[in-house]
């Protein structure tokens, strides 16, 4: 497998909705150049997605719309943490780490608040 193809501890990740990048975290022993591979079930904030507080700009967002309609639109966006509620998508399924599919170039997370999380 070519290294681009393995996405490890340190990798810069960024939100379509938000500020960034982020650093993506990941706890493992399964290493690929001294570093943990991670798989599509390290989306927890704050402990894989770090930092865990951003500056989001979706409307979408409770936190983001309150500040809004709070300053009758002359602010668009606030600190707020992403909500993430599924696995990273795709994933390798014919690489496992830690029992599930490894992330892939082209993996996404998907924000509940409409952000796409992508491997930058």
């Amino acid at each position: 497998m070519q290294d681009k193809e393995y996405i490890c501890a340190g990798q810069k990740i960024k939100c379509s909705m938000a500020a960034g990048p982020f650093t993506l975290m990941v706890i493992g022993t399964q290493l690929y150049k001294n570093k943990p591979i991670a798989n599509i079930g390290d989306n927890k904030l704050g402990v894989n997605i770090i930092p865990p507080i951003c500056v989001c700009k979706s409307p979408a967002n409770p936190v983001v719309a309150s500040m809004i309609a709070s300053t009758m639109g002359a602010v668009t966006q606030a600190p707020s943490a992403p909500l993430i509620t599924a696995p990273w998508v795709p994933g390798n399924p014919q690489i496992i780490i830690r029992n599930m599919p490894i992330l892939t170039k082209n993996s996404k997370l998907i924000c509940a608040y409409g952000g796409i999380i992508s491997i930058q």
